[in-house]
């Protein structure tokens, strides 16, 4: 396979780990199969870079030396905001002549404001998405994936996102053992799917004000199996069920019932994931009661069905069985990372 050349686009205040973290990916993959990829990183004229959060990168050579990478990568930053116009009209030049254009973060807005995200579905840091929205009415902004694929053109949300991204492009390049290999080495998922929200339903809701509230929410949390209808919830508040439900949408941002759909299929999830019990099992831990249940919960909310998920997102069986926490079901870790969020 010729090797494929990586660039990533270099700017004053830009956010470091937008850079690092696709790098250390793609420089994972080059150490375990030499040849695959050769990473490059450019700036303008070729200067060092400060960086957001106050590192100073020195780049591989200036833009205008560069034409035609394999990958081309566009990282976010506080430098989004007020880009330089050269940077923007390279980007229009260079970016359709990427085999593959991918933005990290606020990396969508330099992508939006060269034209090449018209037309297109397209995500970035769920802080911007509303700007991104607005300022580009020509792009379909998806503010809830951490990853979207458009054709050639990848778009991720905030941060940490760049490196699922990443870990998804590799794969693609090489295989589901490589970028499994990568992941292991830097401890995070193989791969979140690209639909997956950016946020947990724990990060995703507000931590409710008050204390009765904030049980429930643990609750919820540690007993997804368990009877969570609104007058059951209500009585462990010590709440009636409307007072409830009016005060935990208020205090939290989302309904009580919203709140456990999405605490089930995280759960469910993570056991399809981690462990080897069967759907039946997943889904009477779960609090679905049957497969069926689970499977449209599946279908409405990640768009596949259990055991099409558990196919594609659930390492290989290479590593000694665990019990998953709280369930008493064992099976096969997945890579141990962080949690939903971007």
């Amino acid at each position: 396979m010729a090797q494929r050349t990586v660039l990533l686009v270099l700017f004053d205040d830009v956010q470091s780990l937008d850079v690092i973290g696709p790098v250390e990916v793609f420089a994972g993959a080059e150490k375990h199969t030499p040849g695959t990829y050769r990473i490059r990183t450019a700036s303008l004229d070729g200067a060092p870079v400060r960086t957001s959060s106050g590192l100073t990168v020195v780049p591989d050579r200036a833009l205008a030396a560069v034409s035609g990478p394999d990958t081309l990568i566009v990282p976010g930053g506080q430098g989004t905001r007020d880009p330089d116009p050269r940077l923007i009209e390279w980007l229009r030049g260079q970016g359709p002549r990427a085999r593959r254009l991918v933005s990290v973060c606020t990396g969508a807005i330099l992508l939006a404001r060269a034209g090449l995200l018209d037309g297109r579905r397209a995500t970035t840091h769920w802080a911007y998405c509303d700007r991104l929205a607005r300022d580009h009415p020509a792009v379909d902004v998806d503010p809830d994936p951490i990853y979207v694929r458009d054709g050639h053109v990848a778009t991720s949300a905030g941060v940490t996102s760049g490196i699922d991204l990443a870990l998804a492009l590799v794969e693609e390049d090489l295989d589901r053992e490589t970028a499994l290999t990568i992941a292991r080495h830097l401890v995070v998922f193989l791969r979140r799917p690209g639909n997956q929200a950016q946020f947990s339903a724990q990060l995703a809701a507000q931590t409710a004000r008050r204390e009765p509230l904030r049980e429930v929410q643990r609750w919820i949390t540690e007993h997804p199996g368990a009877d969570l209808g609104v007058e059951s919830l209500a009585a462990r508040a010590g709440l009636s069920p409307r007072h409830f439900a009016r005060a935990f949408r208020a205090e939290t941002g989302t309904t009580p019932g919203r709140y456990v759909d999405r605490v089930r299929i995280e759960h469910a999830r993570r056991l399809l994931e981690d462990t080897g019990a069967g759907v039946d099992q997943v889904s009477r831990a779960s609090g679905y009661g049957t497969p069926e249940a689970m499977r449209r919960a599946f279908v409405r909310a990640l768009g596949t069905a259990p055991a099409e998920y558990r196919r594609r997102f659930r390492p290989a069986p290479t590593d000694p069985p665990r019990t998953a926490p709280g369930t008493g079901l064992t099976g096969t870790p997945a890579t141990r990372g962080r949690p939903a969020g971007g």
